[in-house]
């Protein structure tokens, strides 16, 4: 029942994500080991999002480290769990909390040694800028204390970049980026400012990477520039070359798109008012924009098709109400793919 139950809510997401996202661009999955321990390791911009897209593209059922302050709410800790999602705290849950890490930590030693896959963003936090901050030692401690309880465990360790074109906005595109695998056991020499370093490196190449000390300036230009934000590749050889690279690529208006999505709006009337005036004005962090905007979608607009749907079924009957659903579809198709 539990692979059952699995297995659904990934369709729904993927099919979800689908929808919300103009192009989501998977490379390197192949990468990914189709057995065995798997540490996942990424950059860490859009909140939920980030772990649901490594969750529907990486080819493996993952359990989550995530951030102790989400779990408050008993029902959406029920959810979150089901969904294996594990609570870890840090210094601002309070000091207190911070030893319920130690059963965190042998629990994803246990999951490992068990031939599982983890995800863990290293950085400790989200952070919409284009930028790999530096890594916590949580993943490390994770690693050894595995290898030293469970000395027979290979460790694969997979760097993931996550991209966004615009993070925050709708409809966004986003490239997931595999990195080339990392196999660590007990007798690897590697120490964990070493690991820590590695890790850092790929993540860097595997996304966009400004240097902090020149952030802002060297954003605007690569904005000026359009640069196409999911080829890292070439914005990192943009910016080490001093932008002498760079290819400036023109900006394109699609008024089909505006008006598709305002007719989008008008046959959703309902979730969208929701979403303008009641959700979204609570949302203090920017990063999660995207995510709560996503929750509406998978969530109320369904709902709302249904009971519209029905409404439809009852009056002027089920022939009308097919219709609605194949002009909403196609409506979010085109507002979203265009």
């Amino acid at each position: 029942m539990k692979q059952l139950w699995l297995h659904s809510v990934r369709l729904y997401l993927k099919i979800g994500l689908f929808f919300y996202f103009k192009k989501i661009t998977v490379v390197n999955a192949d990468k990914v080991p189709k057995d065995g321990a798997v540490l996942f390791l990424a950059n860490h911009q859009n909140a939920l999002l980030d772990a649901l897209l490594i969750a529907t593209n990486s080819g493996r059922f993952s359990y989550f480290l995530t951030r102790a302050s989400v779990f408050n709410n008993k029902l959406i800790s029920k959810i979150l769990k089901g969904l294996l999602m594990i609570p870890v705290y840090r210094i601002r849950d309070g000091w207190g909390n911070l030893t319920k890490n130690n059963s965190v930590f042998s629990s994803t030693a246990k999951l490992l040694s068990k031939q599982k896959a983890i995800v863990i963003f290293p950085e400790g936090s989200h952070n919409l800028k284009r930028t790999v901050r530096p890594l916590s030692k949580g993943f490390t401690r994770i690693i050894f204390e595995t290898l030293n309880d469970f000395p027979d465990t290979k460790i694969t360790l997979v760097p993931v970049g996550v991209n966004f074109v615009h993070a925050e906005r709708f409809a966004d595109s986003t490239l997931l980026n595999f990195g080339n695998a990392i196999v660590v056991d007990a007798n690897s020499t590697k120490s964990a400012s070493e690991l820590k370093e590695t890790i850092f490196k790929e993540l860097c190449q595997l996304t966009t990477h400004i240097n902090s000390d020149d952030y802002d300036e060297t954003l605007k230009k690569l904005e000026h520039l359009n640069v196409d934000f999911l080829n890292p590749d070439a914005v990192n050889t943009c910016i080490a070359s001093n932008f002498k690279t760079c290819k400036a690529v023109k900006k394109e208006s699609n008024t089909f798109k505006k008006l598709f999505k305002v007719l989008l709006i008008i046959n959703l009337f309902l979730p969208y008012l929701l979403w303008k005036k009641v959700f979204q004005p609570k949302i203090n962090e920017i990063e999660f924009t995207s995510t709560f905007r996503f929750a509406i979608a998978i969530s109320v607009v369904p709902i709302f098709l249904v009971l519209i749907m029905v409404l439809l079924s009852l009056t002027i009957g089920v022939k009308f109400a097919i219709m609605y659903l194949l002009n909403v579809l196609v409506l979010t198709l085109l507002a979203v793919k265009l």
